[in-house]
């Protein structure tokens, strides 16, 4: 019981790192990123190139993906999202667009990691000793992963709630019309928003390239995850995709271990439908 408690949570805590990432892009910058989980991929692979190629851990390739990802994310806004953003005439044909650009940004991602990598599923054993927890086994990049997933999302709302600078991007999120009122830089607002999300995506490849096989294919199932995380913990809410992450996870664990695993995708979007009966603006969205 306890060991599917964990890997839920492990599980759940992946999920909520990377929808933080997607939260912070459509709800402060409002674009959509459908490319979202082929950067995490994208991740995945370079992970695993540092640890097979040059001997680096994990933790080391953090800190190289991690600004790499920012710097990357502040390109492709830069060249292809801000375009979007000074033709579009409002926050829905802004939203439709980067739909569409995105869609196209997702082939050209997948097609680059086909090409390099083909399509067969990837690998590494990195901390895969067994340690004891309460009683039960756990696999130490496991716990590894979990620590790191609770970690960075605690910093981020820290810093989303505590400071000056996390205040501004939250006030572009709730208010984006009356926010230059107040002396904000909406424009900058939106990519460093942009590029922190490309920054969390990265940081999820990393951590999930540490537990779990990978493919170049498999990018849409991760962006179509943080999409249900982003829209049950409510949209533009990091805490409430923290939460709904874990939720996740739990979900499709105990599923898996107590029912079928072929349920697991079933049992993800029943308890989905269900809460936004219940709830139709997410768990932390505004009634």
């Amino acid at each position: 019981m306890l060991e599917h408690v964990v890997n839920g949570l492990v599980l759940g805590g992946t999920y909520a790192l990377v929808a933080m990432g997607l939260t912070i892009q459509y709800g402060i910058a409002r674009i959509m990123n459908l490319s979202f989980g082929d950067t995490i991929i994208a991740a995945c692979f370079a992970t695993w190139l540092m640890f097979t190629g040059l001997a680096l851990s994990p933790i080391l390739a953090l800190v190289v993906l991690v600004p790499a990802g920012y710097a990357l994310s502040l390109v492709v806004y830069r060249f292809i999202m801000k375009p979007l953003v000074d033709r579009a005439p409002d926050e829905g044909a802004l939203e439709v667009d980067s739909i569409l650009v995105t869609f196209g940004l997702l082939f050209v991602i997948q097609g680059v990691l086909l090409t390099l990598f083909g399509g067969g599923y990837t690998s590494y054993s990195y901390l895969n000793s067994p340690v004891n927890v309460l009683g039960t086994t756990v696999a130490a990049n496991r716990l590894l992963a979990l620590a790191l997933s609770l970690a960075i999302g605690a910093a981020l709302v820290v810093v989303l709630f505590r400071t000056r600078w996390g205040m501004t991007l939250r006030a572009v999120a709730l208010a984006p019309q009356s926010a230059p009122l107040y002396g904000i830089d909406t424009n900058r607002a939106a990519r460093t928003a942009f590029a922190i999300g490309g920054a969390l995506a990265c940081t999820g490849g990393v951590v999930l390239s540490m537990f779990q096989t990978f493919t170049a294919t498999g990018g849409v199932v991760f962006t179509m995850k943080a999409l249900i995380v982003v829209i049950l913990g409510g949209k533009g809410s990091v805490p409430g995709a923290i939460v709904a992450g874990l939720l996740l996870g739990l979900v499709e664990t105990f599923v898996a271990a107590y029912i079928d695993p072929g349920l697991t995708l079933a049992a993800v979007y029943t308890v989905f439908l269900a809460l936004l009966l219940v709830r139709p603006n997410g768990l932390f969205g505004k009634a």
